[in-house]
């Protein structure tokens, strides 16, 4: 037991780094720090932990046969939030478990409820790093406040959730094509029936190890889309911006439909003019050649229809980096994306985001139409440059980098 009483993370540094890190950028656009302002907030420094027994162990997956969250860890994190009982209480690592919610809790009659995606990475060195974790922290906040739940301190939750990777630790594959996902969720559990703000809460964390979100053999393969103008995703005043439940319940109807055609995924538009938001739980770019006869990539912009991804905002940060193309946020067509096409200027189509990293698009079918996006004809294209940098830090292949946070 005395290998869990100290801790594997050093603290001190750590909120040093997040500090550091924090350098917001149009890419992301979050609410204030000032706007947290919940009652009795949870610390790192009550965490208490209960163990798993050898009887509640269970044996590691083959880490070549991994899907997306099949698979879950021996441990979870859990903290309650009671407004009668001044605010969060005291966060706990325990056994993972069934929850136990009274038939009435709000989130399951009204979707109260939100969730984050992360990822810890084992890299080429050993060492387990987490990922611009703070700003699935600021996310979680900003959906927390959309949905009348409890903010909290994110760097807290941070060391909390460094604290059951380390206890999981040998959960996180050891390999570069794999890794540990990581899903906090926030849901309001108040046992009333009413529609309002809910005055009791729980955050939980379960743990999942992963492989590809996409399964395929060997070579990476072009992912094929359903573009369908008679489904939308979020509109103007929604919540498309916010990572709640119910933006993604309604989205399944829609993506069954995409497989039965044969289709992998679903290409989300917005308004008449059809215009590109999201491509299923991913952000969208294009690469196409622009007026200046040179390569340009384009996304579109955080209007409240999108996600503000973290790998969005970080394949952003690294393009305007490397200042080698232009690069542009604003809403783009399908009627442009066609005219791209008859004119040879598209040239990749892209998806990316936490759980699938980056996705090359090779197929749309929108409308009847079958139309080919040659992403995987370029000889060297721009997805496939953002992906190799992208993974090379998150598996520390770029030692150092002030994206990482190395659990150490």
């Amino acid at each position: 037991m005395s290998r869990f009483r100290h801790e594997i993370v050093s603290f001190g540094n750590l909120i040093n780094q997040l500090q550091q890190n924090v350098r917001w950028s149009s890419s992301l656009k979050t609410k204030d720090k000032n706007s947290i302002h919940p009652q009795r907030l949870f610390k790192h420094a009550d965490l208490s932990v209960r163990l798993a027994g050898p009887e509640q162990l269970n044996p590691k997956p083959d880490v070549d046969k991994l899907s997306f969250g099949k698979y879950f860890t021996d441990h979870m994190l859990k903290i309650h939030y009671y407004e009668g009982m001044g605010g969060w209480q005291a966060p706990e690592i325990m056994p993972l478990e069934n929850l136990v919610l009274h038939p009435a809790a709000k989130v399951l009659h009204y979707a109260v409820e939100l969730f984050e995606g992360m990822k810890a990475y084992r890299g080429v060195d050993g060492k387990i790093r987490l990922f611009r974790p703070e700003l699935n922290m600021e996310r979680m906040n900003n959906s927390a406040l959309r949905s009348g739940l409890p903010p909290f301190r994110g760097e807290e939750l941070i060391k909390c959730i460094c604290r059951l990777i380390s206890i999981d630790q040998e959960w996180v594959p050891h390999s570069t094509a794999s890794s540990l996902y990581i899903r906090p969720t926030l849901i309001g559990v108040d046992p009333t029936l009413g529609v309002a703000t809910s005055e009791s809460a729980l955050l939980y964390v379960i743990m999942s190890p992963v492989g590809s979100y996409f399964k395929s053999t060997g070579k990476q393969l072009g992912v094929s889309l359903l573009a369908d103008p008679k489904y939308t995703r979020a509109w103007p005043g929604g919540c498309g911006d916010a990572k709640l439940g119910s933006n993604y319940g309604p989205t399944i109807q829609v993506q069954q439909e995409a497989i039965e055609k044969g289709l992998q995924q679903v290409l989300w538009l917005y308004g008449e003019n059809n215009e590109l938001t999201e491509i299923g739980t991913m952000n969208v770019f294009v690469v196409f050649i622009n007026d200046n006869g040179e390569r340009e990539l384009l996304t579109p912009p955080l209007n409240g229809l999108i996600l503000p991804g973290v790998v969005r905002n970080s394949l952003l940060s690294i393009s305007k980096q490397w200042n080698q193309f232009p690069v542009t946020e604003r809403s783009i067509t399908m009627r442009e994306i066609m005219q791209l096409l008859s004119e040879n200027r598209l040239l990749e189509m892209f998806g990316a985001g936490t759980a699938c990293v980056v996705s090359p698009v090779s197929y749309i079918d929108f409308l009847g139409q079958g139309l080919h996006v040659p992403t995987m004809e370029q000889s060297e294209p721009i997805y496939q440059m953002l992906q190799k940098h992208l993974l090379d830090i998150q598996y520390g292949v770029i030692p150092e980098h002030p994206w990482s946070l190395v659990i150490e």
